[in-house]
């Protein structure tokens, strides 16, 4: 699924009680992750859940995204990364707006602050591992 479609589907829910309930949905379909992945070194630091992202570049120069999160808020929000980054070079994830797609899904009036937070040190993360690959 790409960022299109999930910013589609948002729009056909009416309250974000239904919009939490699909972020939940999208956060289990992500790939599963091995436990023995999740290290300290692969936690994302600045969430306030348990967050493990592993980054690296698949034989097309392209961002391999794999994380897992014991809340499911936060998976969905691996989700909507996953939709934004996975598969991109890194020239292309240097030209994301997260910031405009962050508005379009709602997210800015309708996470806490925490969540917030933890979203961009996710985001930020990536955006530090691809920035040396441009």
């Amino acid at each position: 699924m790409n960022i299109e479609e999930i910013v589609d589907n948002f729009g056909l829910f009416e309250d974000w009680e239904d919009r939490y309930r699909y972020l939940i949905e999208l956060g289990g379909r992500l790939p599963s992750m091995d436990e023995a992945l999740k290290t300290e070194e692969s936690k994302v630091r600045g969430c306030m859940s348990q967050v493990w992202m592993v980054l690296g570049w698949d034989k097309n120069k392209r961002l391999s995204l794999l994380a897992d999160s014991d809340a499911q808020i936060v998976k969905g929000l691996i989700a909507v990364l996953y939709a934004i980054f996975h598969g991109k070079t890194a020239s292309e994830i240097a030209t994301v707006d997260i910031e405009q797609i962050f508005g379009r899904l709602g997210l800015d009036q309708h996470l806490s602050p925490n969540r917030r937070n933890g979203f961009y040190a996710m985001v930020e993360r990536i955006r530090s591992f691809t920035a040396q690959y441009k």
